[in-house]
């Protein structure tokens, strides 16, 4: 596969959702980036905003099949990991695994965090490793394997924030914000009146293999070595204790408990390949970078008690940050 091709499979299937899912340009682009560099995805926004349908829109538009389940406080990880059926068959009783819906190529964890931290760390074998393990037995997950989590940034009353371990697994924290007056008016025009649009298939047969060749692509776009020592400044930069001849960053060392993992890194450089494949270039440049570096790093920097009081959020951490570090 070439990057043209690429390029034009990853625009048709860019249409496809926008022609169900109204704004929201940039979360669409970043969900197919972070899908195609082998990612997973945490949204976060208030009720009602399409999170659940782009994920229908995504998993049409990719002819994979789709899994959702609806976190609760009561869920257990049997409901989501499966367990083992009594069966019989030819006069013999036999204890059989069931799979559970995480065995999907894209499976949606529906408002996360109200399940219990026992439920949600069901969830986190099959993230990393691309497994599951029940009763003793390894089940590995078919490819593409996907986790896109949906989390309620208003109601926090019997909640059960996601744990930094958990957070570190996800390629991007995206932000979905409400609609704009004018996509307000779209959304009620396309909703509100008979024959509702829907995603057409972009990949419907061999899609594994091609979305295959589609991710090994990414992986081998080019990244020169001054940028990628600027992440690596970027991202060691997020530490509180970071070792500089001034010390760490002022807003750093103030408000930040913990900073971000290598995997931070990681997720910067294959988002920005990703970035640069569909902008048709084939080496990483600075804008890529500054494309993904928010939502690549906003949930793996722990902020501490003051940032709380002061209401100071990750994303001015970053910014600070960007703003601090040489690009040479």
């Amino acid at each position: 596969m070439d990057p043209s091709e690429f390029k034009e499979i990853f625009c048709r299937i860019e249409a496809e959702i926008k022609e169900v899912i109204v704004g929201h340009a940039n979360i669409v682009r970043k969900v197919l980036i972070a899908f195609f560099a082998g990612g997973h995805v945490l949204l976060e926004g208030a009720p009602g905003l399409g999170k659940t349908l782009l994920v229908k829109s995504l998993s049409r538009a990719l002819g994979l099949s789709f899994k959702r389940v609806q976190f609760t406080p009561d869920l257990m990880p049997a409901d989501i990991i499966g367990t083992q059926v009594l069966s019989e068959t030819d006069g013999r009783r036999d204890f059989q695994f069931k799979q559970g819906p995480i065995f999907a190529h894209l499976v949606l964890a529906d408002e996360i965090n109200r399940a219990t931290p026992k439920t949600q760390s069901a969830v986190l074998e099959a993230m990393e490793e691309r497994q599951i393990t029940a009763f003793g037995v390894t089940y590995p997950m078919e490819a593409p394997f996907m986790m896109l989590a949906t989390q309620n940034p208003i109601e926090l009353e019997g909640t059960y924030p996601l744990p930094e371990a958990q957070l570190d697994r996800f390629f991007f924290k995206l932000l979905v914000q409400q609609p704009t007056p004018e996509e307000l008016t779209e959304i009620l025009h396309r909703t509100t009146r008979a024959g509702q649009p829907d995603a057409g298939a972009v990949l419907a047969e061999g899609a594994p293999a091609t979305i295959a060749r589609m991710q090994l692509l990414l992986r081998q776009v080019l990244i020169a070595p001054p940028l990628e020592q600027y992440v690596v400044r970027l991202v060691h930069a997020t530490q509180p204790n970071s070792e500089k001849k001034n010390g760490a960053i002022a807003p750093v060392r103030s408000y930040v408990r913990y900073g971000s993992s290598p995997r931070g890194a990681q997720s910067i450089i294959l988002g920005a390949k990703g970035n640069a494949l569909v902008e048709g270039r084939v080496h990483v440049s600075h804008e890529d970078i500054a494309a993904v570096v928010y939502p690549a790093l906003r949930h793996r920097i722990i902020m501490n008690f003051q940032a709380e009081a002061e209401s100071v959020g990750a994303d001015a951490i970053i910014a600070s940050i960007i703003e601090s570090v040489p690009r040479e």
